[in-house]
């Protein structure tokens, strides 16, 4: 794909502080990809952590950016205060996320924990009152690689599930919440699955006809979930690894089990999909080059199972060498945007059911090109 035609496809800028969104109709139909969708739909766009190629991930302004630029669902990572509230972080640990660092009042509380079998050092959610929580703001993760969100550093906090709800709602969006650690925070009494119910049933969100998806990496809070919701849930399944609950249980199986027939069979009596790494479908080598795509999409429809795979980002050094755009040997060639669209085209030509985006407005201008949404 061309660099005018990315253009022609989709713009998002920043006009005056605001987020502008233009999307172009297709004139493609669905007819095109549908030979291995699971359902024949047009593909879903998850906002992965909200829009977090224009604001920083996991905040209110985040989620609203992905809001106006088409996203059909936003995704919160839920991790648990110290008074049991589930908030929006990617990690429990938060000296990356906020200011608290700048907080001479919380400096005694950064104490280093073993998390899923690795030490960490910083400050903890499940340390923190809400209203403790309430006090610091939110800061862009990874400033090297998209300095431009630094500008919103210190405006938002760090929001509540039940603010991304309301915020979902209002724009008529459906959440994708994740459950992060479930097995460390089951282990200090901060168990993560009753307060996600609890929110959801209290927001009407209860049946499968909800706007919701439930997801995890682990695997036993899934088949506990499927036990006490009617909610669809999707096993997320990492590049590599295993699942820290079966980690912690001494079960050998990894990821690589889950995804075999048998594996696909077992997660199919307790799930309703799987959020595979891209790495998955479309194995990469050392360069970074794509592959040949594997069996994976046909395998899990044989089982009945959605396949969302994460995440299409839009810098260069995030996105498969085939898709990269630019001069290599320009000092901004690696925070630059790629072929994003070039990228989403093709996996969707694959028939996955959605895909996680950081940039939701490109990934929706994608599917609105080729996908007949009349």
């Amino acid at each position: 794909m061309t660099k005018s035609k990315l253009v022609a496809g989709a713009l998002a800028v920043l006009a005056g502080g605001a987020l502008v969104t233009v999307l172009v109709p297709g004139n493609a139909t669905a007819d095109r990809f549908g030979g291995e969708r699971h359902d024949g739909d047009a593909p879903l766009i998850i906002g992965h952590r909200g829009a977090p190629a224009f604001r920083p991930e996991h905040t209110l302004l985040s989620y609203e950016a992905a809001a106006k630029m088409g996203a059909d669902f936003i995704e919160p990572d839920l991790v648990s205060t110290k008074d049991h509230i589930l908030v929006a972080r990617h990690e429990n640990e938060i000296s990356g996320t906020t200011d608290v660092e700048s907080h001479p009042e919380f400096a005694a509380r950064r104490v280093t924990k073993t998390i899923d079998g690795l030490p960490i050092t910083g400050w903890f959610t499940e340390d923190f009152t809400l209203a403790e929580l309430r006090t610091l703001r939110a800061e862009e993760r990874i400033p090297d690689l998209r300095p431009d969100n630094t500008a919103y550093n210190g405006l938002a906090l760090i929001p509540t599930f039940d603010e991304v709800i309301q915020l979902a709602k209002r724009y008529g969006m459906g959440v994708y919440p994740e459950t992060k650690h479930p097995t460390y925070f089951d282990s200090i009494g901060l168990s993560l699955e009753e307060p996600l119910l609890e929110v959801l049933n209290r927001h009407g969100w209860r049946d499968r006809r909800s706007p919701v998806f439930l997801q995890s990496f682990e695997t036993t809070n899934l088949k506990e979930l499927r036990t006490k919701t009617k909610l669809p849930i999707i096993q997320l399944i990492n590049g590599s690894g295993a699942p820290y609950d079966l980690v912690a249980a001494g079960d050998p199986r990894t990821y690589d089990n889950l995804i075999t027939p048998d594996g696909l069979r077992d997660i199919a009596k307790y799930a309703d999909g799987i959020g595979p790494a891209t790495t998955r479908i479309i194995p990469v080598d050392a360069t970074g080059k794509l592959g040949q795509p594997t069996s994976l999409i046909r395998d899990a429809h044989r089982r009945d199972l959605k396949v969302h795979p994460f995440t299409i980002r839009d810098e260069n050094s995030q996105l498969p060498l085939d898709y990269r755009m630019g001069n290599p040997a320009s000092p901004a060639y690696p925070r630059a945007t790629g072929d994003v669209m070039g990228w989403v085209e093709r996996l969707f030509e694959l028939g996955v059911d959605g895909v996680f985006a950081d940039d939701p407005g490109l990934a929706r201008a994608t599917r609105d090109r080729l996908f007949d949404r009349s």
